[in-house]
C-alpha cells in the first residue's frame, strides 16, 4: 500500500468522495480547505479528506473506499496513516457520520469513541433523504480520538 497527499485537482476523485458524502455541494464546503490523501494498492482504493477546525482540532470529513475493495483493510490503513501523520499537531480528531451501527462500529474499531450528535443534520443540510442499510439518516453522530 502507498498513501499520497493530493494537493491539486482534488475533484478528479469526486466519484469516490460521493460514496461517503452523496451531495457534491457539501463536499465543496471542505474539499479545498482540507488535506486529501489517496491510498493505492496497485491502483486507487481509498481517499479521505481531513480539515483543521481549530488549533489541535482536526476532523475526518470524508473517507471512502471503492465498494469492490471494502472489508480489505484499506479504510483502517488510511486511518492508521492519518493518526501517524497528525500525531504531532493533533490533540483531538473528530469524525461525523450517520447514525449507522455498522459505520459507528468501524470507527470504534479504529480507536474513535462516541462524542456527541447534531440533531437533524442530514434532514436540514441535504437536498434529498440519505439512507444507510435502508434506514434514513437524520442525526450526525460525532466520534473522537484523543492523541
Amino acid at each position: 500500500m502507498k498513501i499520497e497527499m493530493i494537493r491539486e485537482n482534488k475533484k478528479r476523485y469526486l466519484d469516490l468522495l460521493l460514496l461517503a458524502d452523496e451531495q457534491e455541494d457539501m463536499i465543496d464546503l471542505y474539499l479545498e480547505r482540507g488535506d486529501m490523501f489517496a491510498l493505492f494498492d496497485d491502483d486507487l482504493k481509498s481517499v479521505c479528506v481531513v480539515t483543521q477546525e481549530e488549533d489541535g482540532i482536526y476532523e475526518l470529513k470524508n473517507i471512502a473506499t471503492y465498494e469492490s475493495c471494502q472489508k480489505q483493510g484499506y479504510g483502517k490503513g488510511l486511518i492508521k496513516y492519518l493518526f501517524e501523520h497528525y500525531q504531532d499537531r493533533c490533540k483531538i480528531m473528530y469524525v461525523g457520520t450517520g447514525d449507522s451501527p455498522q459505520i459507528i462500529r468501524f470507527y470504534e474499531s479504529c480507536g474513535f469513541e462516541l462524542s456527541h450528535r447534531v440533531k437533524n443534520f442530514f434532514v436540514d443540510h441535504y437536498d434529498k433523504p440519505m439512507y444507510d442499510c435502508g434506514i434514513q439518516l437524520v442525526d450526525m453522530v460525532y466520534l473522537k480520538k484523543f492523541f
